[in-house]
């Protein structure tokens, strides 16, 4: 850490300038760098500034620790937000958001260095970068039903835009991924070993930036990075997740799974099934609802269906359950409403849609 950052809300963002670069850096590393409300308006803050401030031509959007560049929002706290009958979680959802958006549409260009755990909320900040970075100890994903609810801060606009049917397994099941997957599917658009990024911070400090810093970021990591790594499993399984997770429903999806061989991916699609059978009904069948609508949709709609989803949530979904029982009390025995996909009735699920 530069011995100049300047600090700010209770250190938990590191803001830092040099060599016309603002560096923005999540620093909770003991809570993976999960985002607060106050987090997300230091973010905010700083964008803006430099937004309108011409010294600087980048931005390096990064976590500080080994495991982790930022593992979601801080679930905990908007779980007893709600408890307390406080407004926090619908203020930290519209805020989070907005912030979400601003990074999609910058100005600038923005370097996002996923090293480590990027789930959730971290997804959200890191896929609106033009650059985005893993490392071999990257694991991205979207995991939220597993705690009830549904893939948001824009989940349903990048991962409805993924090839084939992938988005809609990330969404569904929650799977977390690693570097090869990652740079497949487009969720990640760069490689580099993370004992290079020491050489990635003297090649920014030594920079030289021309008329298009985007290129000149761009040169600096190809020479010392990758833009596609061998055996990405999600490319040999890519016409067997187009088959199951193309099925009119959850349902569906779950029964084919467990059904249907598809050459030797039986023993993938049986524990896939498993995993489905682990998660909130009512969150998954939310999620492919919310992810089919969201190809159509453009960013903006996508945030505002969320937004739409999110007020209702809280209140009607599973997230407070989901939380309890995995977070709070750590039985992980939820008890998700319906219990299983079979007494889910559609009009639930359309429910929650209505008045878009």
């Amino acid at each position: 850490m530069n011995a100049h950052a300047r600090t700010d809300v209770d250190d938990h963002v590191l803001t830092h300038v040099s060599n016309h670069i603002g560096y923005l850096t999540l620093n909770r590393p003991s809570g993976l760098n999960a985002l607060t409300l106050d987090m997300v308006r230091s973010l905010r803050r700083q964008l803006d500034a430099w937004a309108q401030d011409a010294r600087i031509k980048v931005v390096v959007l990064r976590g500080n620790g080994p495991k982790g560049f930022c593992a979601g929002g801080d679930i905990r706290a908007l779980h007893d937000s709600f408890k307390a009958g406080s407004d926090l979680h619908e203020q930290f959802f519209v805020e989070e958001y907005a912030l979400d958006l601003c990074i999609h549409h910058y100005r600038k260009p923005i370097l996002a260095v996923m090293d480590g755990f990027t789930l959730g909320g971290g997804m959200g900040l890191a896929q609106g970068a033009d650059l985005r970075l893993v490392t071999e100890r990257s694991r991205l994903g979207m995991p939220e039903v597993g705690i009830g609810y549904f893939p948001d801060v824009g989940g349903s606009y990048f991962l409805s835009r993924l090839p084939g049917e992938i988005g809609t397994y990330l969404g569904v099941s929650g799977t977390q991924i690693q570097a090869a997957d990652a740079l497949y599917c487009g969720l990640a658009n760069w490689y580099m070993a993370s004992d290079r990024l020491d050489s990635l911070q003297q090649g920014l400090d030594d920079l030289s930036f021309g008329h298009n810093p985007l290129k000149d970021l761009q040169g600096l990591l190809a020479r010392l990075g990758t833009q596609a790594l061998e055996d990405a499993p999600l490319a040999r399984l890519r016409p067997v997740i187009d088959h199951y997770f193309s099925q009119p429903d959850v349902a569906s999806i779950a029964e084919q799974l467990r059904a249907v061989r598809i050459g030797d991916s039986q023993q993938w699609a049986l524990s896939t099934a498993d995993q489905l059978d682990s998660r909130s009904p009512l969150a998954m069948a939310v999620t492919l609802e919310m992810l089919r609508r969201g190809r159509h949709l453009s960013l903006e709609d996508c945030f505002a269906m969320e937004l739409h989803l999110d007020r209702q949530w809280f209140a009607h979904g599973d997230i407070v359950e989901g939380v309890r029982a995995l977070i709070v009390d750590k039985d992980k025995q939820p008890r998700w409403n319906p219990p299983t996909l079979a007494a889910l009735p559609r009009e639930r699920v359309e429910q929650f849609f209505e008045g878009l």
